[in-house]
Order: C-alpha cells, then sequence, then structure tokens
C-alpha cells in the first residue's frame, strides 16, 4: 500500500507539541498567557540567552514513547506527528548542524525522536515529524521577518527582540545553514516517515519550498509532504488549525486529500491552567464528521515538562476509543 492510499484511509492520528517551551506552561515572572502555549517565548520576549538556560533544566524523566503509542492505539489512531523543532529553533533529535538541541544541551541527552520512531515501529503505527521550515527565532536570519501582522494580535512571527534589524535578514542564510540541513537529518536518521508536517510559511520562495520537496522525494519517495511548505507546493492540504468546517471542495488548491490539525484543548503546547477540555462526545462526532467528508482528524496532545501527557487528556483518548 503506498503511503497516498494508507493516507486517504488513516482517519484518525496524534499530533505532539513537546518541547522547551512546555517547562513554561503558559506562564512567565508571574504573568499567564491568553494564547496557544509553544508561542511562549514571543509571548513574554524571553530573550534567546534566558531561553536557552530552559533547556540546562530540561529533563522530562517520565516521557515514555511506549506509552505514547500505546495510547494513541488505544484511542483508534493510525500515525503520530511529534515536533522535531518547533519555531523556537530547538531541536528534539540529536543534530550536527545545531547544537541547539536535546542532546547537546540538556541533562536528559536523550534523542526523542528517536524513540518515538521506534516505538511507533513496535506498536505498528506510521510515524512522521514536524518541522517549522521558516520560523527559527534562535537564527539570526530566521523567516517570518517580512509578515507585516502580529500572530494572535499581539506576538511577532519573527525574532525582533533579539535581531531587531529585520531589513537585513536574510532567510536564505537560515534555509542553508540550518533547515536543509535538519531536514535532511530527520530523513535519513529515523527510517521510514509516513509524512513531513511543514508549517508557517511566509518568507520562503518557491524554490526554496521546491528545494524542501524534492529533498524529501529524494531520500524518502513515499514520504507524503502536507501543503504548509508553500508556495502550493505538497502532497494533502493541511487545514487550518481546529478548521473543522473546511470545504474540501472550494478550498482544496488542487489538493485530492485531506487533514484537519486540531486541539483537544485551547493550546498546542503544554498549559498548566488551560483545563478546557473538549469531551469525547464532542470529538469523537468531530471526526466522524471530518471522515465522512474524507477528511483525517489530527489531535494534538501537550505533554508537561516532565513528559506526561495530562490525566485529563488521556481519560478523553481512551473515551473516543471506546466509541470507534
Amino acid at each position: 500500500m503506498n503511503n497516498k492510499t494508507w493516507f486517504r484511509n488513516a482517519k484518525f492520528g496524534m499530533m505532539i507539541h513537546f518541547g522547551l517551551y512546555s517547562l513554561l506552561g503558559g506562564e512567565y515572572n508571574g504573568k499567564r498567557m491568553p494564547c496557544i502555549g509553544e508561542w511562549a517565548q514571543r509571548y513574554f520576549n524571553i530573550p534567546n540567552k534566558s531561553y536557552e538556560r530552559l533547556a540546562q533544566i530540561f529533563n522530562p524523566i517520565y516521557f515514555d514513547s511506549d506509552n505514547y503509542a500505546k495510547l494513541s492505539k488505544e484511542a483508534g489512531m493510525t500515525y503520530i506527528v511529534f515536533t522535531s523543532k518547533h519555531h523556537d529553533g530547538f531541536a528534539m533529535f540529536e543534530s550536527q548542524a545545531d547544537t541547539f538541541n536535546v542532546c547537546r544541551c540538556t541533562p536528559y541527552k536523550k534523542d526523542i525522536v528517536a524513540k518515538l520512531a521506534e516505538s511507533c515501529y513496535k506498536y505498528n503505527l506510521k510515524f512522521g515529524l514536524y518541522y517549522s521550515q521558516e520560523l527559527d527565532w534562535h537564527h539570526p536570519h530566521g523567516g517570518g521577518y517580512t509578515t507585516k501582522h502580529l500572530n494572535c494580535g499581539c506576538m511577532s512571527w519573527t525574532n525582533d527582540l533579539d535581531y531587531p534589524e529585520n531589513e537585513k535578514k536574510d532567510y536564505s542564510i537560515c534555509f542553508d545553514e540550518k533547515i536543509k540541513p535538519q531536514v535532511k537529518e530527520i530523513l535519513t536518521q529515523y527510517g521510514d516517515l509516513c509524512l513531513l508536517w511543514f508549517d508557517t510559511p511566509h518568507t520562503i520562495t518557491k524554490e526554496q519550498s521546491t528545494v524542501l520537496y524534492n529533498m524529501v522525494k529524494a531520500y524518502q519517495p513515499d514520504c507524503l509532504v502536507n501543503s504548509r511548505i508553500g508556495n502550493g507546493l505538497g502532497d494533502y492540504c493541511s487545514c487550518g488549525d481546529n478548521e473543522t468546517d473546511f470545504d474540501t471542495n472550494t478550498n482544496s488548491e488542487n489538493f485530492k486529500l485531506f487533514e484537519c490539525p486540531a486541539t483537544i484543548n485551547d493550546t498546542w503546547g503544554y498549559k498548566a491552567f488551560d483545563q478546557n477540555w473538549k469531551d469525547a462526545a464532542q470529538l469523537h462526532a468531530i471526526k466522524t464528521q471530518l471522515n465522512q467528508r474524507g477528511i483525517n482528524y489530527l489531535l494534538n496532545v501537550g505533554p508537561d515538562a516532565l513528559g506526561r501527557i495530562p490525566a485529563p487528556c488521556i481519560d478523553i483518548l481512551k473515551q473516543i476509543g471506546k466509541r470507534n
């Protein structure tokens, strides 16, 4: 079965947002953020030197990739998509391209992507990786600096605190120095990937998107690429976040495969005080409605800093599994 056939029948997957932002849990210097937790560095305007100190204490001793895989299976999911690098630039895998990664600068020192890859293979789950190909707040030339509006109306897409001179930024430097080498790493270090999940294209050119797309197909011809690689490329369409009313007839951009990424509460990255959980009946109804229209449901979990999926989230996923 090729991956397009598999994807068309996949129905239900787990997305996992896990990184240094999980340590903050949506709070910093006595303040809480109202928006998505993985954007904490930008919302609180935390300088890179301060943010890097989080790596010195990042030690998710209760992270158990087998338990993640077993929970996914129990919920009726068929694939997992994990955040290998989010916008903060911190890689959750061993990277030679940039030392800002879980193996090089944390007390944990283990390759989390490798652990999840092994568990997915063990439990017969497809494994995909999220990789932020444009936004990288740790690199002086990370993208997003051409975007005029603010994310959620309050956060800059680029790191204009550490690197305020947007007019002097050149994303092609970041692209050549970090993005391409790290994409090659994740394509060559973790066995077969079912998909690469790119995100937030703004500054990236069509030529650069094409380079990444061709790289994926050169190293892993069966690996699918989502539409957020940018510039009209990709093998399937990622709907807008939580866009459960997505119209495949008018918004397809010529794509024939679709997926809706969504949250169980109101955040992707862990926020300790976000207890606005959707119940299992509601989520199962959304899944059913999406699947009937040929759209996969990619439902996110946000582990805490110790690597634990919040208990209410676990209960909800198990209840969904009983309804399948």
